[in-house]
């Protein structure tokens, strides 16, 4: 597979920091091959332990947005694809087993990954509560393609550096697809919840 390193925010996974880690080591891939970097706005001794423990590297941004924290991360590795966790949501360690053969590709600058399609119930009350952004547990993007998108705007923080990010990717003619389920399996049907992304129209081929 192509080299792949892990972003992961304290803020953004909250007291489910650990549970994040704890999937990626057990994935079943040598430690050496996936590089976590877990970014904060402070050091702390629960977040020392915990780099101990699943052998992270902490990067500390006093006072930084998640915008200007995540593309530090971004350019501290080197690896040529980053797995950016993007809500507190963990995923099971067979669903990265599953992952890793799709980055071995140059077909791809990105994958939606563990977006789950809601029921029709959920759906009406997300437009009901149309302020209320719901995203995808992890994205996989191409080192290449987040810094020709300008990686994520350094000035916005929380929910709105994610949004902000994921809408200029959709915006862009992105070699993209999604993912749901345990298996990795594909979306082939398009959602027509205006607030979910559309893998049929995300997957133009660049000019």
């Amino acid at each position: 597979m192509g080299s792949v390193c892990f972003i992961v925010d304290a803020m953004v996974t909250g007291e489910m920091l650990p549970r994040h880690l704890k999937s990626i080591r057990e994935s079943g891939v040598a430690d050496h091959l996936l590089p976590i970097l877990v970014t904060a706005t402070k050091a702390q001794e629960r977040l020392s332990a915990i780099e101990k423990r699943y052998h992270a590297h902490s990067l500390i941004t006093p006072a930084r947005p998640l915008g200007a924290r995540l593309n530090k991360a971004a350019s501290a590795s080197q690896a040529e694809w980053l797995i950016i966790a993007l809500q507190k949501k963990p995923l099971s360690a067979d669903l990265w087993g599953a992952l890793y053969p799709q980055l071995n590709t140059y077909t791809l600058d990105a994958l939606i990954i563990g977006f789950t399609r809601p029921t029709l119930s959920e759906r009406i009350l997300r437009r009901l509560l149309a302020s209320a952004l719901i995203f995808p547990p992890y994205i996989a993007v191409r080192r290449a393609w987040l810094e020709r998108l300008g990686g994520f705007d350094p000035e916005l923080d929380d929910n709105s550096a994610i949004d902000d990010f994921l809408q200029r990717l959709h915006a862009c003619p992105t070699r993209l697809k999604t993912y749901s389920g345990h298996l990795l399996s594909q979306v082939d049907e398009p959602d027509d919840d205006p607030m979910l992304p559309n893998p049929e129209a995300a997957v133009t081929p660049r000019p």
